[in-house]
């Protein structure tokens, strides 16, 4: 049976292409007495992309932070203040900054429709309600987040993404200028995450000439934009994330993924350098893909955190272990269906305990 799948349905691209998001959002303001919700990241407070938002009477500016990735705690927090901002909805939700930003977008347009907390959802296709529409400008480029059907969120209970097709946006305005000037390390860590997606679904067990034939080229700009010196490097960056995230639609991600949860969740570690952690103790099962993401880390001067998990107890490990180990998808599209057997809780505590 071939899943029907859903994409974002507007997309606009180029340098520059921020300075139309009034226009691109003016037929969405529909409802009398309604408002735009723009979702910044912190970080933008004062500083000049905060002064292009183009707000109007009514609107809304939720300054949101991300030196944690997002709690559904947070999110019901956030949905909260917005309720109590105006009693009606609003007619439209912008995300801006990076992944975690733009999930937390994703959430808040979904729980602003459907009742309840967003721990509710943590699991595949449980929304019944459309949500608000929303729109994502990156400032950030790897990690998907804007083509993903997912959200991801920390639970009381896991780490695990909203994911339905509800989720998706119904807007990007892709503009690479806005990814220049990010501190190194935030963008070779957030740009691996999009490597990391096309290895794990190019050597899936998912894998079909659809999600291939994104991945090969996600691919390929990587590899331009981290062992070769392109001007444009930027620009083949946010297309690179866009198909590297077109890539898993079909297919999936698969063991670095599943390990890096289990980091987020235990240690609070970010999802991009988590995955860059993960990764490079997995040269048994991509060994290819290891051994260029060490030549890309070696020309980018990154030293990845060491002894990570060495004063760990047996109790935090196991959580880990479990928290991996319970995101079935990724594992039998990295191993197969037999994965179990390949991949015992005692292989997996080993892996941890080399990061």
């Amino acid at each position: 049976m071939y899943r029907n799948f859903s994409i974002v349905p507007k997309i606009m691209f180029g340098r520059g292409s921020f300075n139309q998001l009034a226009e691109v959002i003016a037929p969405e303001r529909v409802t009398p007495g309604s408002y735009f919700v723009f979702v910044l990241d912190d970080i933008f407070i004062g500083k000049p992309l905060e002064s292009r938002i183009p707000l109007e009477k009514g609107d809304l500016l939720l300054h949101v932070n991300v030196d944690d990735e997002p709690k559904t705690s947070y999110i019901d927090a956030l949905v909260q203040q917005i309720k109590q901002y105006n009693e009606i909805l609003p007619d439209g939700i912008v995300g801006i900054g990076g992944g975690s930003t733009m999930d937390i977008a994703k959430a808040i347009s979904l729980l602003l429709k459907n009742p309840g907390s967003s721990a509710d959802y943590q699991g595949w296709d449980l929304i019944e309600i459309p949500s608000v529409y929303h729109l994502a400008v990156p400032t950030l480029a790897g990690t998907g987040a804007e083509i993903s059907r997912t959200t991801i969120l920390t639970g009381p209970e896991k780490k695990l993404g909203i994911n339905s097709d509800y989720t998706l946006y119904n807007q990007l305005i892709l503009d690479p200028e806005l990814i220049a000037g990010v501190p190194k390390d935030q963008w070779f860590y957030t740009g691996m995450d999009c490597y990391i997606h096309d290895v794990e679904s190019l050597q899936g067990t998912f894998i079909n000439e659809f999600s291939k034939s994104y991945g090969e080229k996600s691919l390929d700009l990587c590899r331009q934009v981290f062992l070769d010196d392109h001007p444009d490097k930027d620009d083949k960056l946010m297309m690179a994330s866009y198909f590297g995230g077109m890539s898993i639609a079909y297919s999936q991600v698969g063991a670095c993924h599943a390990l890096s949860y289990g980091l987020s969740y235990v240690l609070g570690i970010h999802h991009g350098i988590g995955c860059c952690i993960a990764f490079d103790v997995l040269e048994d099962i991509y060994p290819d893909g290891v051994a260029e993401f060490r030549q890309m880390m070696k020309k980018h001067d990154i030293q990845l955190p060491k002894n990570i998990t060495a004063d760990l107890g047996n109790d935090a490990l196991e959580l880990m272990v479990t928290t991996a180990l319970n995101l079935v998808p990724l594992w039998e599209n990295c191993l197969g269906s037999d994965w179990k057997n390949l991949m015992t809780r005692e292989r997996c505590k080993k892996l941890y305990l080399r990061m």
